[in-house]
C-alpha cells in the first residue's frame, strides 16, 4: 500500500480564525505554463480577476514552504506548495455571542446562536463558530466533528487536536451520538403524535431547499409533542439519520412547519437578515460514548426557545 505523504506545515498564520489556502501545483503534460503565474491565472482569473491576480503577486501574497513570496516570472514546478490568503467578503456580524458549554484537552462544545454558520462557506467566512472560537479560545487548530445548518441553534461539537478529529466525526458518521432537538412550530389537534417519519430527501447543490422524492428511505426523525397553548406547540425533534433540513422537510410535511423558517413549506425570498426572527429549532442535547476515554457524555444547550413551556 502506498504511503501518503503529509503535507507541510503552512507557513502562513491563520488571518481572522481563517487557515490560509494550500495549493499543490498539479503536473502539467501539455506544458500549459510556463511560470506559476501562468497556473494562477487560469486557475482564479475567472473567479477574482487576472488583474486581482497580478494585485496579490505583486503583493507577496503567495508564498511558498519557506514563507517566501512567490514571483510572478518563476518557472513552474509540478508539485510544489503555494499558500496564500483569499481576500474575505464583507460580512455583518451575527449579533450573537457563542457560549462554551464544555472545554476541557480533547473537545469544546459550544452554543452556536441561530444565524451564525459553523463552519467557512460560501459568503460566511470569518462570521462562523469556527473562526470566532479559534480566535476567541486561543485555539488554532480547532476543528468541527460535524456541522449545524446556519439558522438552527444549539450545541455544536468541536475537536482541539487534529490527531483526535477522526475519532469524534465518526461517532457521528457511524450515527452513535443521540441529538435531540426542539422546534416550536404551529399545533394541530389533529395530528397523531409521537410518530416517526421516513422519507427519501436530496438536496440539490445551488438549490436551497431539500424535498422529497419517491424511493428508498434515507432519512427518519421521532417527532413528539411536548406542549401546546395559543395554536402553538413545542416539539422534541430526534433524528436518526443526518440529511440536510430533514428536520425541517419532515415537519413541514406534517403539516406543523418550523415557525420563521424561511424555505419550508415555501421559500421566501433572499432579502436583510431579520434577527427578530430566527428559526425555531435548537439543537438541544448531544449524548455519546467518548470514543478516546469510553466515559458516557451528554450535553445540554443553555439557550431557549420563546414558545408554549
Amino acid at each position: 500500500m502506498r504511503r501518503r505523504t503529509k503535507a507541510p506545515v503552512a507557513p502562513l498564520p491563520q488571518r481572522a480564525g481563517i487557515d490560509p489556502v494550500r495549493l499543490r501545483l498539479p503536473a502539467d503534460p501539455g506544458g500549459a505554463w510556463a511560470t506559476v503565474r501562468d497556473h494562477l491565472l487560469g486557475r482564479y482569473a475567472g473567479a477574482i480577476g487576472a488583474e486581482r491576480v497580478d494585485a496579490m503577486l505583486a503583493e507577496g501574497r503567495f508564498v511558498g514552504a519557506d514563507g517566501a513570496p512567490v514571483g510572478a516570472a518563476e518557472p513552474y514546478a509540478a508539485g510544489r506548495y503555494v499558500w496564500f490568503h483569499r481576500d474575505f467578503p464583507a460580512e455583518e456580524r451575527v449579533p450573537f455571542e457563542v457560549g462554551v458549554v464544555h472545554r476541557d484537552e480533547r473537545i469544546v462544545v459550544a452554543d452556536k446562536p441561530h444565524f451564525l454558520a459553523t463552519t467557512p462557506r460560501g459568503r460566511h467566512v470569518t462570521e462562523t463558530a469556527l473562526a470566532r472560537l479559534r480566535r476567541d479560545l486561543d485555539l488554532p487548530e480547532l476543528q468541527p466533528a460535524h456541522r449545524l445548518d446556519r439558522l438552527t441553534a444549539g450545541l455544536v461539537l468541536f475537536v482541539v487536536r487534529p490527531e483526535d478529529r477522526g475519532a469524534y466525526q465518526t461517532l457521528f458518521r457511524d450515527r452513535r451520538v443521540r441529538k435531540e432537538y426542539e422546534a416550536v412550530a404551529g399545533h394541530d389537534p389533529g395530528l397523531a403524535l409521537p410518530v416517526t417519519v421516513r422519507s427519501r430527501i436530496v438536496k440539490e447543490r445551488g438549490v436551497p431547499a431539500a424535498r422529497e422524492v419517491p424511493g428508498e428511505p434515507n432519512s427518519e426523525s421521532r417527532i413528539e409533542l411536548l406542549a401546546h397553548r395559543g395554536g402553538l406547540g413545542r416539539y422534541q425533534l430526534v433524528p436518526a439519520t443526518g440529511q440536510t433540513h430533514q428536520l425541517r422537510v419532515h415537519m413541514a410535511r406534517l403539516g406543523v412547519p418550523i415557525l420563521d423558517d424561511p424555505l419550508y413549506p415555501v421559500v421566501r425570498e433572499d432579502g436583510p437578515e431579520d434577527y427578530t426572527r430566527p428559526l425555531r429549532l435548537l439543537a438541544r442535547a448531544l449524548e455519546f460514548t467518548d470514543p478516546l476515554t469510553g466515559a458516557p457524555m451528554r450535553f445540554t444547550t443553555r439557550l431557549t426557545l420563546s414558545g408554549p413551556a
